[in-house]
């Protein structure tokens, strides 16, 4: 008989708190149940967390070293890239992470005392200084906080919506909120096309201006056509494709979840099974 590695007690309490606060959360759900859930004794739950806020902290934990790890290869690239690579970077571990944020979103201020809460102050304050850019002033520091937050808060109350169209979605909106369409996407710039923002850093109502706003003059002057995007991202076009691929979506449903035309979906499905 195989003898039990030394930590899979511990990732299988691990499992069964992260399932048990998803059905009653975290505050009703005591020790005891995770304990009867697993046909182990309380006291074998306290030798690995002493506490069910150790539990808290150690489901948040790789999600914490994850940003971490984002925000020092940002600082160590291209400056010029950074602000992109930290919004992109920071919506791929969002949803990474999105079941146990998700469930955990009330509940992170529980672990405001210890490392963990002065890790996450940390995080937080280098994210917004790499998203303002050097010598930012007031309003582009406050446009970086707002950018956070719309790279996260979607991930909690749209809960139903598909990782990839959500992705999706997040960036394009924070594109439109720093008026900066050149560094959205990925490296090669290949969603560009998806109608967020314009050559010129005008938001999606046509105002001018604002941080990140390109010099006037050459494509400046060029304002977005009126209407849906007429071009999907990457990742939209995967998105749709699997949402019709699943017989549960019409094509109407699914413009609409990406914020496209009908005939736009159409183009990027396979005409022998776009009916």
């Amino acid at each position: 008989m195989t003898a039990e590695a030394p930590d899979d007690t511990r990732t299988r309490i691990l499992r069964a708190a992260l399932d048990l606060f998803a059905e009653h959360g975290y505050q009703r759900t005591p020790l005891r149940q995770i304990a009867e859930r697993l046909r182990l004794t309380k006291a074998a739950i306290l030798y690995h967390f002493p506490t069910k806020e150790h539990l808290l902290t150690a489901l948040i934990e790789p999600m914490v070293a994850d940003f971490e790890a984002l925000l020092d290869a940002a600082e160590e690239g291209p400056a010029e890239r950074a602000r992109w690579t930290v919004l992109e970077g920071w919506v791929d571990i969002i949803l990474g992470h999105r079941r146990p944020l998700g469930m955990l979103f009330h509940d992170i201020a529980l672990v405001g005392r210890g490392d963990t809460y002065h890790r996450l102050i940390r995080i937080a304050m280098r994210a917004n200084d790499l998203i303002a850019g050097p010598d930012a002033g007031r309003r582009e520091r406050v446009r970086a906080v707002q950018a956070v937050a719309a790279c996260s808060d979607p991930v909690v109350f749209f809960v139903d919506v598909p990782d990839a169209v959500l992705r999706a979605d997040m960036l394009d909106g924070v594109r439109r909120l720093l008026g900066d369409p050149t560094g959205s996407g990925p490296a090669d710039g290949s969603d560009q096309a998806d109608g967020a923002g314009t050559a010129g850093g005008e938001s999606a109502t046509g105002g001018g201006g604002g941080a990140g706003t390109p010099a006037a003059g050459g494509a400046a002057g060029r304002r977005r056509r009126p209407g849906r995007p007429r071009a999907m991202s990457p990742e939209q076009v995967e998105a749709a494709r699997r949402m019709h691929a699943g017989g549960d979506h019409s094509a109407d449903e699914i413009a609409a979840a990406l914020g496209v035309s009908r005939a736009t979906v159409y183009r990027h499905l396979d005409p022998a099974v776009a009916k």
